[in-house]
């Protein structure tokens, strides 16, 4: 009989030491399991970049962005209409010269269409890209062209206004139709560069945020 009790006494301590490595087995098994199971929300430092900032900063870009390009076309468009057609001259005597007869504002000229041109280019493709109805180019090589495009456009501008300056003050006679149409022209070609200043300081911010971001 003793060793019969002896056999169910080792039998049934190995039965526990069995249950109690089943038991510390499974209990961090568990513990992972019902971890996973409910995870706790751990915000992401990236999870408030995405589609809500999208949504709330990118049409006050936009606007903006309209805005300046529509002042750009204004002023662009006056720049080149008074060098076309000057104020009428009150001594209906005096011939008027042309600005074609001066390289320099030929080439002002020239400029403000072009600025005009892509002002209006620039306006057409952001209503477009507001009202959803179709994009031209892709965001990013929009923003890739609009920062080179600005930076040259800027530096047409303010060349042209500058070269305008010794005309005004040494050749076209004050008394002219031209010499006010060439002031009003050389002014609003310096505003149009402000203008432009400002956009491509837009577009540049817009290009850093989609390489840094």
């Amino acid at each position: 009989m003793e060793p019969h009790k002896e056999a169910l006494k080792e039998e049934s301590e190995h039965v526990m030491a069995i249950a109690c490595t089943i038991m510390a087995g499974v209990s961090p098994v568990s513990v992972a399991n019902s971890h996973t199971q409910h995870p706790f929300p751990t915000p992401s430092p990236f999870s408030f970049s995405g589609a809500t900032t999208r949504r709330t900063c990118t049409p006050s870009i936009h606007h903006l962005n309209l805005f300046l390009r529509f002042l750009q076309l204004l002023f662009s468009f006056i720049s080149a209409l008074t060098l076309a057609t000057p104020p009428a001259n009150n001594n209906g005597g005096q011939r008027s010269p042309s600005f074609t007869e001066y390289p320099e504002l030929t080439y002002g000229f020239i400029v403000a269409i072009l600025a005009f041109l892509y002002a209006a280019f620039q306006l057409f493709k952001g209503i477009s890209d507001i009202a959803h109805r179709g994009i031209l180019i892709s965001d990013k090589t929009s923003d890739y062209l609009s920062f080179v495009f600005d930076q040259l456009t800027g530096y047409l501008v303010v060349s042209s206004a500058s070269v305008a300056i010794p005309i005004i003050r040494q050749q076209v006679g004050q008394s002219t139709p031209l010499w006010k149409g060439t002031i009003v022209s050389t002014s609003m070609s310096f505003a149009t560069f402000l203008v432009i200043a400002i956009s491509a300081l837009l577009s540049g911010y817009k290009l850093c945020k989609r390489i840094v971001w």
